[in-house]
């Protein structure tokens, strides 16, 4: 059985991967924060309700808040702003962004591993203070890191997702061995559904990208 690589605490834009080894830090651009304005303005009781509703956290998922973020952008408020960064921060760490993530990807659930890792990289990336919005920042660092092909390989590779089975060779006792062909349909398939995920929670800034 080949041996793959887990995760750098300290991955470089040069670092050397092969297929299944973690990929690199990529840097990404985001577009002006003007790109995301609508033609409605909110009136100053609307905005205190909508900011109440974040503050109390009845509002966690991932339509409402664009929904909200889109009628902030038009205001360009300071005290929208921070709102929006709490709440962004609350939706990721409460564990909704997973929770949206597995319910579209019922088959194969999405890798709790993979969204730590692009966390981790949000959280040390310089690049990431350009946006207040971290599921955002998760979500593209899922995409431009190349992350899910690792992980679903990684996730594929497990002996629990193989019963009494080996993922390329054989276990303890009588254990089936699993091809690596096996292992990699099994990769594939789970690249298919995760990739679908994730641009179906991105589709939600098609017009404009969350930028301070």
């Amino acid at each position: 059985m080949s041996t793959y690589s887990t995760p750098s605490t300290t991955s470089t834009t040069s670092t050397q991967h092969s297929d299944y080894s973690t990929p690199p830090p990529r840097d990404y651009s985001v577009p002006s924060f003007r790109s995301m304005s609508s033609s409605r303005r909110i009136t100053t009781a609307e905005k205190q309700q909508l900011l109440h509703s974040l503050s109390t956290h009845k509002v966690n998922t991932i339509n409402e808040l664009r929904r909200i973020e889109r009628a902030f952008a038009v205001l360009g408020d300071e005290e929208c702003a921070v709102a929006m960064t709490a709440a962004w921060s609350y939706y990721v760490n409460s564990n909704s962004l997973l929770a949206e993530l597995r319910a579209l990807s019922r088959d194969y659930p999405f890798s709790v591993e993979c969204l730590e890792e692009a966390k981790r990289r949000v959280y040390t990336d310089p690049a990431s203070n350009r946006s207040w919005n971290l599921c955002w920042l998760i979500l593209q660092k899922i995409r431009t890191d190349n992350l899910i092909p690792y992980f679903s390989h990684l996730q594929a590779s497990q002996p629990a997702m193989w019963a009494s089975s080996t993922p390329g060779g054989y276990g303890h006792g009588h254990s089936l061995r699993v091809s690596e062909e096996q292992v990699g349909r099994l990769a594939q398939a789970f690249v298919r559904e995760w990739e679908s995920a994730v641009g179906i929670l991105l589709r939600g800034w098609e017009g404009g990208e969350p930028v301070r």
